[in-house]
């Protein structure tokens, strides 16, 4: 079999039998040179989708895992074809361009052909406009900046790709971020990539969309994001060693001028302060995306994950009893002044500054030793 079609499918009955003919039309024009079949994965539809695809002429694949990843990760592994094509079932995609993308991707041996739908021509009203001008340029933007691609639009759902290069690409998701790791893992494993121009279409009145833009955004953000921990890591450090090394300059120096500048008063030490504590919760960030194993960590982040639990336990320890003495030394000094105002800013603005670094660091540390401990129980 040289192309399988899938069809992802939850309750599509009022379009699904148009996109399986527009599909079967454009393919048939390459006569007896491509054989090819097409495959429904169903989700759980409980409307007539299953009975269509019969009548039509469609495999039919149920998949009882929920979400567009896993109808379309249960449709690929079941497809018989060298190479598997996919896209919506709601009638929105240009499925007269099924062959295009078939013979774009032979032509060039390519592992992955897409459709774009950001380079020609999109149906008024078929594309919101927060997702035509922010959400996928965006997102695209950011594959290309972080995986070196050289894409034009990360979420089309019209896709050719050779089935022996997506087993090696170990995909997971099982919802719609399963767009963004196809490309991700594709361009990480170096993988030939290409595209056509193709565009979009209306969807059918009425209809009402699988995709939920703020969580689905949200969604391919963080998994575009979780294969980057290293930029999370760096920024992290510098930005709270910086920080912190400042602070502590701002201490011994007081309040100077620079270049005809006032800094090293208070609000450059609550803005030193803020700096600090986003720079740690960066870092932290970072460390929790390690634990997948599947990254490559500096070394020092690497025995910070590790830590041993006495040397956590007295880190904590040890935090708790600064915490204590700071306190402690506030209440005599309030006493010696008879309770009255207190000249200490300076002070704690610099122990406030190291005690929230290295408390966020350690309490951080400790969520993830609790995690790793319940994950080894499970």
């Amino acid at each position: 079999m040289d192309l399988t079609f899938v069809f992802p499918c939850l309750n599509e009955e009022e379009t699904l039998a148009q996109c399986i003919r527009a599909v079967r039309k454009s393919l048939d024009a390459a006569g007896d040179s491509l054989t090819y079949e097409i495959v429904v994965a169903d989700n759980g539809s409980t409307d007539r989708s299953r009975e269509i695809a019969a009548e039509e002429g469609a495999r039919l694949v149920p998949v009882p895992v929920r979400g567009y990843g896993a109808a379309l990760r249960g449709g690929i592994e079941a497809a018989q074809g060298k190479y598997v094509m996919f896209a919506d079932a709601d009638a929105t995609y240009l499925y007269e361009h099924a062959l295009p993308l078939y013979e774009k991707g032979v032509e060039v041996d390519a592992d992955m052909a897409i459709a774009s739908r950001m380079t020609k021509d999109i149906e008024p009203g078929a594309m919101p406009f927060l997702h035509r001008h922010l959400g996928t340029p965006v997102l695209t933007g950011l594959i290309n900046l972080f995986f070196r691609g050289k894409l034009s639009d990360c979420n089309s759902g019209f896709r050719c790709i050779k089935k022996e290069s997506y087993e090696k690409w170990d995909i997971r998701s099982t919802g719609m971020e399963f767009a963004s790791e196809l490309l991700i893992k594709a361009l990480k494993a170096k993988a030939k990539t290409v595209e056509i121009p193709s565009g979009l279409r209306k969807d059918a009145p009425g209809r009402q969309a699988h995709l939920r833009t703020w969580r689905d955004g949200m969604r391919h953000l963080l998994f575009i994001l979780s294969e980057r921990p290293q930029l999370f890591e760096l920024s992290g450090l510098f930005l709270m060693v910086v920080a912190t090394l400042l602070q502590v300059a701002a201490y011994v120096v007081g309040p100077t001028k620079f270049l005809g500048l006032n800094i090293f008063d208070l609000h450059s030490k609550i803005l030193l302060l803020i700096a600090g504590v986003a720079g740690t919760q960066l870092y932290l960030f970072s460390c929790i995306m390690y634990l997948r194993g599947k990254h490559r960590s500096l070394g020092f982040t690497k025995k910070l994950i590790t830590v041993d639990e006495g040397v956590l336990f007295f880190w904590l320890m040890a935090n708790a009893a600064v915490h204590a003495l700071v306190v402690a030394y506030i209440f005599v000094a309030w006493i010696q002044a008879g309770f009255g105002g207190l000249e200490l800013t300076g002070l704690l603005m610099m122990f406030g500054h190291l005690l929230s670094v290295s408390g966020i660091i350690a309490i951080g540390l400790l969520g993830i030793h609790v995690f790793k401990k319940s994950e080894r129980d499970m």
